[in-house]
This record gives C-alpha cells, structure tokens and sequence, in this order.
C-alpha cells in the first residue's frame, strides 16, 4: 500500500458531472488560480477534454492508442527517410508530424497523443536505449546488475521531447485535445532492470522480492524523473496527460499496490499540485478485479481498461462518475466486419450512461486496414 499521505482521498460518487466541473473549478482556482491552456468550462469545444472532466458525450469521443504508427503508410514513408525509431523522436519536426498524421488521415478523431517511447525516461536516467530490428528495445546496464549509482544522467535527453510538444500545439486544431504521456514506474522500472521487454517481468518481480530497498530506490527515481517529464510536457501545451503501467497485470495484489497503487499516486498528487486542473489518465493493463482501487486509491481523473475486461462490469464496479476510456481488442479492430461492429457496439452499450472516451484495449496493430479504422471511426460517430 502507498504511504499515508502520498494518496489522494478516495474518489466518491458525485450525482451531477455538470456541478462536478463547476465545483472543481470553483476549488481549483481556489487552490491557486487556473492556468491559461487548461481544462475549464471554456473547453467545451474540446470533446474529449470536456469527457476527462466528467461530462457525458453523445457519441464520445475517440483516439487509439498508437494511432501514431506503422499502419499508417504516411509514416512509413517518413520512417524510411529519416532512419530508426529513436531518430523520429528526436527529431521534433518529424515526430510532431508523425503526431498529427493520424488527425490529417482521420479528421473525427478528438484527440492527439504525442509521438514518443516510455523508454525515453530511462534514456534520460543514464541508460543507454536502442531499438533491435524485430526484438524491440534494449537497456544498457541492465539494472539486475548495475546500480542507479553506476548511470549518468541526461535531463537534456528530454529537451527534443518538449520542443515536439510545443510544435504540435501550435498546429493542432482548436478543438482537439493534446495528450502527453509516461511509463509508470513499474513498467519502466521492468524494462531497467532486465536490459528488454519480458512476457512475466520475472527479473523485475525478483529483485523486488530480494532486494525491496534497491528496486525502491529505482522505482522512487523513475517518480521523480517522470513527474518532472510529464510537467514539462503540460507546460509545453500538453492538455492532458496518460500513465501507461503495459505490466500492472503481472502482480500479485500486494505487489500491485506497493508497485503500482503507491507510485501512482504519488506522482498524480504532485503532478496536481502543479496543475490542479489538469486531468490524468491511468492505464494499469491487465489490472482486472484490481482497477476499483486502482481508480479509488490513485487519484487519477479517467481509468483506461483493455479488452480483458467486460465493459458492463467495468460500468458497475468503477464510480459513477469516473471517466472511462476503451475497449475495443485491437484484434477485432484487425479482423474488421461483424466481430467489429458487434464489438463496439457492445462497448458502447456498456458505457453509454457514464463519461465514456471510446479507444483500444491496447495499441492498434501495425498490419491494421485504415478501412477498418475509418469503419470503427464512423461506428462510434454515428452512435446516439
């Protein structure tokens, strides 16, 4: 469990989303005024950031998760003319053009997420970060081996990140909403410690077990960098930002919430001391029976789930007035035709009494038909 002090107070059932923002206004401001460029009633024209402050939408809005990506021929093109992965995100103007590809290609789409790789705090921690040409990333040292105290950091290595920001909001229509994004701690902290990605994090899950105060001190790191990242990004004109935990489903109720539940909170009560009106997004993948007090505990303003859960259980068991975002299996999205349709349909059903943003249960896929994304596109638009 979080330390007393680092949560924010459980999140209660409030009968009416519209006196909810009028009321969380009114506190914000009280708390230390409203920051120009952040979500207040003047925002309406921003769907999907009027649905993080608790307004219901009819249909929702909508983004995917990796919509940024090699499905997309456009950003093939450019991939193939700049280079590697971590040369389009370090180029600010290709990664800011990578970031508005999918709005450009698909105009209903309510959302921008910025175009980037969790793996980029460990690069600025001291690590060095490559991409394997169909193996994925690698971190160097290992942390199974090195210590925090053998890397050097690079708060510089952030500096081309924030430049991308800034070049996106000055480009992105006026009534879409900007998404930054981070890695939470424990699923940054298990691609430090094990050099890679894993199916069970086992080498993670054991250095927590045998050494608890030097996969603390990791995990305490990676808070801090990250609270300084995401600020960064919401000063660079970011509107919202996204905690993705891809590996919260690997623990046990214990881990989960000394892993998980406790660094999350932190980081959403520091972030909100900076930026009270800023909404939050928290993604614990394969969280489960876990995400009420995931949602509960945490402090986070909307609560992703992926396609493991059933949205009907989802609408029970979450707060009433908890923004959900999800969750259609990007394999049915693939697959296309019925399976597609009676998919988003059923997600729709499911969540159409509560503030609801429509998305994947994870990234799309990469061998994903743009017919199919335009299909789900006009499935979800032409809800009501």
């Amino acid at each position: 469990m979080a330390k007393a002090g680092g949560l924010p107070k459980p999140r209660t059932p409030r009968p009416n989303h519209i006196i909810n923002i009028i009321y969380n206004i009114y506190k914000r401001s009280e708390e230390g005024g409203l920051r120009a460029g952040k979500s207040t009633l003047s925002d309406v024209g921003k769907p999907l950031l009027a649905v993080l402050c608790g307004e219901r939408r009819d249909p929702p809005p909508m983004w995917m998760m990796r919509q940024a990506g090699r499905y997309l021929p456009e950003y093939r093109e450019l991939r193939a003319q700049k280079g590697g992965f971590l040369d389009l995100v370090y180029d600010s103007d290709a990664a800011a053009e990578i970031t508005l590809q999918p709005l450009k290609r698909f105009p209903d789409l309510d959302a921008a997420i910025l175009f980037s790789d969790i793996l980029i705090v460990p690069f600025a921690i001291g690590q060095n970060l490559t991409f394997v040409l169909g193996e994925g990333p690698r971190l160097t040292p290992p942390l199974i081996g090195a210590g925090l105290d053998d890397l050097q950091g690079f708060s510089g290595r952030l500096d081309p990140i924030y430049e991308t920001v800034r070049k996106v909001k000055a480009k992105l229509a006026p009534n879409k909403t900007f998404i930054g994004f981070a890695g939470s701690p424990w699923t940054v902290a298990t691609y430090m410690v094990a050099g890679q990605g894993s199916r069970d994090q086992a080498e993670a899950r054991t250095l927590a077990y045998d050494d608890p105060v030097k996969f603390t001190a990791i995990i305490e790191h990676i808070e801090s960098v990250t609270i300084e990242y995401l600020s960064a990004q919401l000063e660079a004109g970011a509107d919202a930002v996204q905690l993705f935990d891809s590996w919260a489903g690997s623990l046990s109720p214990a881990q989960f919430e000394q892993w998980v539940v406790g660094p999350t909170a932190r980081i959403v009560g520091k972030l909100k001391a900076r930026h009270p009106s800023v909404p939050i997004i928290g993604f614990p993948k394969g969280a489960g029976g876990k995400l009420a007090s995931y949602a509960r505990e945490t402090g986070v303003d909307a609560v992703g789930i992926d396609e493991t859960v059933d949205p009907f259980w989802a609408n029970k068991e979450l707060p009433p007035d908890l923004p959900v975002q999800g969750n259609l299996d990007p394999l049915a999205l693939r697959a296309g035709g019925a399976e597609l349709d009676r998919a988003a349909a059923t997600i729709l059903d499911a969540l159409r009494g509560r503030p609801h943003i429509f998305n994947l249960g994870h990234g799309i896929l990469q061998d994903t038909p743009i017919a199919h994304v335009e299909r789900l596109i006009a499935l979800v638009k032409g809800a009501r």
